[in-house]
């Protein structure tokens, strides 16, 4: 563990750079509350999306490079704030006359629009659990309402309702925009009215801090005296987050680049009410396919269940891990090759040196025990086999890969067994309706005849590489410059698509004899229709 523990010390890898600033934190002393508190955050006024998930994983992986450092206990909360009011309908849930009639409640009193649970937030809230469980994530669930309510904010909400002044200084001079026409009225505290159970914004009219309570007016004129501890009132999301740092002791958090000038507010109030902000890393955004942020209230751009009806949760697990400081398109259409370069990371551990290691995505992904890689067939060969071969189902692409592989099965390669189904499913519903095939010129049918003619002879076996060879030196032979466009023109002409895979592993997985039928289908516009 020692030579571990150093090279971790050493690693330039992101999570463990992250692990060493929390580290510092206890230089001089443990932590009193006797363990490291890692937090994400969790607003579930939409459904959980895949960008919460990332938050997650991330997290994990530096709570995972912190416990290779330190032998001080860790715990990860995953807190839900659902105990905010509902100010919108989300685009993406039925019975939504239901849920507007609902607005301005608590999350954990709107009515579940999709009628499962209790409400609509212990609905989102079940939907995020299930996902983080079925990945096997070790954290533990934090409900706002229940936290508010049980009283276990209620010392550091006294604490806000004396230091009130200092948090108006810092929260005033913020509100810009849309919301400068609340300067007036705005107040930290959103009590939770007893008349209509909504939350309301509404300015603080007057404070005790001797009895706990401020005084607020209802809608209907009536003045309300309210305490600010048990669940009667609900602090505005930006000073409700520095409570909570500040509450909780929470010694790192990860947002999204979007909300860093919140997270430098809430700092000043976590520091305001006497304790040190935690360690903060803030990442890019997820893009969609049109390079508009993903939004969980509007549903774009893909969603944890969509990826994994087309790729194991790994690879999900190695996309996060990527360039989080680095904005990316999160689309159908970057699984195949996470998966592919997720594979090839699996392959290249066991040959690395410890430094190498640790820098290995793969050995984030999988807490430093990843496995070994069956993935005899790239996941893009598979798709390309599935689109030759009119694959309707898995079993299909075994007869290739079996011939290809004999030491290969379903029962010895679970991965290659899963990724199998994953491609066909991925290829019917993305590919296939994008192909678009065309016939070849002159030359490039020139090439094509004397590839088929070159492989009618071929009595190498399924040697990849050598085929690759054949393939190479036909489009050298017939004038190809840069060579590129040869491969290109067998790509669309017979895959119709413009990208693929190395032609010789093409060959070797599908068969000769089934390359040169493809090749003289091609070049008679049998695919060009």
């Amino acid at each position: 563990m020692s030579d571990l523990r150093d090279a971790a010390m050493r690693s330039k890898a992101w999570p463990f750079e992250e692990a060493r600033r929390v580290l510092k934190r206890y230089e001089k002393a443990p932590p009193e509350k006797g363990h490291v508190l890692f937090e994400t955050g969790y607003g579930p006024s939409g459904l959980p999306h895949i960008g919460t998930f990332g938050e997650v994983q991330r997290t994990t992986m530096v709570r995972r490079a912190f416990e290779i450092l330190s032998d001080i206990p860790t715990k990860l909360l995953c807190f839900s704030d659902d105990m905010d009011g509902l100010r919108k309908v989300p685009t993406n849930v039925p019975n939504q006359e239901q849920v507007r009639e609902d607005l301005n409640l608590p999350l954990t009193k709107v009515r579940d629009p999709f009628g499962t649970h209790e409400s609509f937030g212990h609905h989102n809230n079940a939907r995020l659990r299930a996902f983080l469980d079925s990945f096997g994530f070790e954290y533990e669930f934090a409900s706002s309402t229940e936290y508010y309510k049980s009283g276990r904010f209620d010392e550091a909400l006294l604490t806000v309702l004396e230091r009130f002044d200092k948090i108006m200084e810092i929260m005033i001079p913020s509100l810009g925009g849309v919301e400068a026409e609340r300067v007036n009225t705005y107040s930290p505290f959103l009590p939770v009215s007893p008349k209509t159970g909504h939350v309301l914004q509404v300015a603080t009219l007057e404070r005790n801090v001797s009895k706990g309570t401020i005084v607020y007016q209802e809608p209907d004129g009536e003045k309300v005296e309210v305490p600010v501890t048990g669940g009667h009132v609900k602090l505005q999301w930006k000073p409700d987050w520095g409570m909570r740092w500040a509450a909780l002791g929470v010694d790192y958090e990860m947002y999204g680049k979007d909300l860093i000038p919140s997270a430098e507010l809430s700092s000043k109030i976590c520091r305001a009410l006497g304790t040190p902000q935690p360690e903060l890393f803030n990442y890019e955004l997820f893009l969609d396919d049109k390079g508009q942020k993903i939004s969980k209230s509007k549903g774009n751009g893909l969603s944890m269940e969509e990826w994994l009806t087309y790729a194991a949760p790994e690879s999900l697990g190695y996309f996060m891990y990527q360039k989080p400081k680095t904005a990316k398109r999160l689309y159908f259409d970057v699984i195949p090759k996470a998966v592919d370069e997720y594979h090839q990371q699996l392959r290249a551990f066991p040959d690395q040196d410890e430094t190498q290691k640790l820098a290995n995505p793969v050995f984030h992904v999988h807490n430093g025990n990843p496995p070994e890689s069956k993935m005899v067939v790239p996941f893009a060969m598979l798709l390309n086999l599935a689109a030759v071969s009119g694959a309707e189902d898995k079993d299909r692409l075994w007869g290739f890969i079996k011939r290809y592989a004999p030491e290969a099965s379903p029962e010895t390669h679970p991965d290659l067994d899963a990724a199998a189904g994953f491609a066909v499913r991925y290829f019917h519903d993305f590919v296939a309706p994008e192909r678009t095939f065309r016939l070849p010129d002159e030359r490039e049918r020139a090439a094509m005849e004397d590839l088929a003619g070159r492989l009618r002879a071929w009595d190498g076996g399924l040697d990849a590489e050598a085929l690759q060879s054949v393939v190479f030196a036909v489009g050298k032979e017939h004038g190809f410059e840069p060579l590129r466009d040869w491969f290109k023109a067998l790509y669309e002409v017979l895959l119709g698509a413009s990208q693929g895979p190395r032609f010789g592993g093409f060959i070797a997985l599908y068969g000769v004899d089934e390359t040169i039928a493809l090749i003289e289908k091609g070049l008679a516009g049998g695919l060009a229709r």
